[in-house]
């Protein structure tokens, strides 16, 4: 008898073969069996009208502080994740020295926008190493896997101290100490090493992150460990104006270890077309034989604005900095105030940056937000347009829409992949062999970003909703966040719903499938706020033939663990 049989869904499993109706029988923490027919199980599942598929791997998120008290890792728990990958962008928790901690808190605080207090009283310390750091993992009670990399601004605080780290070269031989901390992170499982490039991370006291300007010679130094053991990858969150140059290197640095080195691919505004050259780059190494990829995100990389949010249209405004740090009952007094409106909207945004008045003042970029959200608005729904319709400006449409709810009101600014007014380079970056399905983020850009919600969003938008143009097979969508995110990682074992396979599985119903209004809560420790998205329609989540989740809600069971290194099959 088997332990658990799901029985007659219609099994999608992570191939990208056609989905089939079949029974898929689990004994332990394995598949072993998907056919018609199979015997009895001791828990059986009536999955006939429901979509069986694996697990979701998501390969970029940022719960390395999160991790040590939110078992569930949520967001991307709520939406079918059972395995998600952390340590990216450079940024992390290790290795750290004691009197350092304060330094990588205001670290991720700037750079990934999750409120310091949070990290502060959330964080269980265990750790000084990296291996002390998986070992504090491996101890952890956890509801899914978790995998994670070295960040490159860790392991320059820990090696030249966190003042050095922001402003000087290393030397060669620091540069070999942190090569040597690298390689003894990876045989230690560690699945790679991360750095960030771009002038868009800066720590909370507006420094760019440790490494963003470290020397050619340094990284490349650095990464010499993953050829030395033959294991891990190379994530890079890289700088999209440089792309041109940089992945020239990328491609150098990726032949030269003979691993897998992935940068961010995404449409910028500055250069609308550049993503298609970085896309025949990525054809011409496949064609060489040089493992280089990109991951790219499932949607425009967009900022959810309100008054509580990290970003707004006056966030930059004289009266709203006056009044920035007073409590939240004060400053929605003051702007239920028709005298504060008409001061407020009267007023020019101090300028502090090129990128801040793009966000803040592109109001053909801004698109209100109802319910779920459309994240695949049309120019006419813009606020420049919606404005001129009814015959006000902008600013004052903005004002009163973000006033709405007790001053919860919504706005949507797609950032990325959404030069053209629509997700078409999003639809052909998804089609290519070289581009992963990554960028979610889950866990981080607490006050801002809301995407750990991709998994849901690509099954609800590209396989079945999408109106503005091509969609993307159902099947196509569940192997891109299971069995292509797994393999990237060598975790073997996963992201397939087949005989020998962890029994990491999804019941969905796809029909009904949706993604819930984003809110913000303050769950955090301290009281810390974040955005947050439910979904509804995800039967059942099995985390190694455990149901983590029931209908939406946590069972409570506690099944995951630490993911060393690469997994074999």
């Amino acid at each position: 008898m088997y332990d658990l049989v799901l029985r007659n869904g219609t099994v999608v499993d992570g191939t990208g073969a056609p989905g089939r109706v079949a029974d898929v029988a689990v004994s332990g923490d394995r598949i072993v069996a998907v056919g018609a027919g199979l015997g009895a199980g001791r828990e059986e599942v009536d999955c006939t009208g429901l979509l069986v598929t694996p697990g979701f791997v998501d390969m970029h998120t940022h719960y390395d502080g999160q991790v040590t008290w939110d078992p569930y890792l949520t967001p991307s728990g709520w939406h079918g994740c059972t395995t998600v990958i952390f340590g990216n962008c450079g940024v992390g928790f290790a290795p750290c020295r004691a009197e350092d901690r304060p330094w990588l808190i205001q670290t991720m605080e700037g750079v990934e926008d999750i409120p310091g207090s949070a990290l502060s009283e959330g964080i269980r310390w265990e750790w000084e190493s990296f291996p002390e750091y998986l070992d504090a993992l491996d101890r952890s009670p956890l509801a899914l896997d978790v995998g994670t990399q070295v960040p490159h601004a860790a392991l320059r605080g820990f090696v030249m101290g966190p003042r050095r780290a922001e402003h000087e070269d290393a030397s060669e031989s620091e540069i070999a100490q942190m090569r040597d901390i690298v390689a003894e992170a990876l045989r230690a499982g560690a699945l790679g090493f991360s750095s960030s490039r771009t002038s868009l991370h800066k720590t909370k006291a507006g420094q760019l992150v440790a490494g963003t300007k470290a020397t050619r010679d340094e990284v490349d130094g650095i990464c010499a460990a993953l050829r030395d053991t033959g294991r891990g990858v190379v994530e890079l969150a890289n700088e999209h104006l440089r792309n041109r140059e940089d992945v020239r290197w990328f491609r150098d640095l990726a032949a030269s270890l003979g691993r897998p080195v992935v940068f961010n691919l995404s449409q910028i505004d500055e250069d609308p077309t550049l993503w298609r050259e970085l896309l025949g780059a990525l054809d011409q190494a496949a064609a060489d034989g040089v493992p280089l990829w990109a991951q790219t995100a499932g949607r425009a990389i967009g900022i959810l604005m309100g008054f509580q949010a990290t970003a707004h249209p006056f966030a930059l405004h004289p009266s709203w900095l006056m009044m920035m740090n007073a409590p939240w009952e004060e400053k929605l007094r003051n702007l239920r105030d028709p005298a504060f409106r008409e001061r407020i909207l009267a007023e020019t945004p101090v300028f502090v940056g090129a990128f801040e008045a793009f966000v803040t003042g592109r109001f053909d970029r801004m698109f209100p937000v109802d319910g779920p959200g459309d994240y695949e608005p049309r120019p006419e729904d813009a606020l420049a347009a919606r404005a001129a319709a009814l015959g006000t400006t902008p600013q004052a449409l903005a004002y009163d829409l973000l006033l709405r709810d007790d001053g919860a009101g919504m706005l949507y600014f797609p950032l990325f992949n959404y030069a053209d007014g629509s997700l078409e380079p999003s639809f052909a970056m998804h089609q290519h062999p070289r581009v992963l399905m990554g960028l979610s983020d889950g866990g981080a850009h607490c006050g801002a970003i809301c995407d750990a919600g991709m998994p849901t969003f690509m099954l609800t938008h590209w396989a079945r909703d999408r109106s503005r143009g091509g969609k993307l097979p159902l099947e196509r969508v569940i192997a891109r966040q299971t069995r292509d995110t797994a393999a990237f990682y060598g975790l073997d074992d996963r992201g397939v719903v087949a005989p020998g396979y962890l029994a990491d599985l999804n019941v969905i119903d796809f029909a009904h499938l949706t993604s819930l209004p984003a809110e913000r809560v303050t769950d955090l420790p301290a009281g810390g706020p974040r955005l947050i998205q439910r979904a509804s329609g995800y039967v059942g989540t099995w985390k190694r033939g455990v149901r983590i989740t029931d209908r939406d809600q946590p069972t409570g069971a506690l099944p995951g663990r630490l993911v060393r290194g690469p997994q074999a099959l």
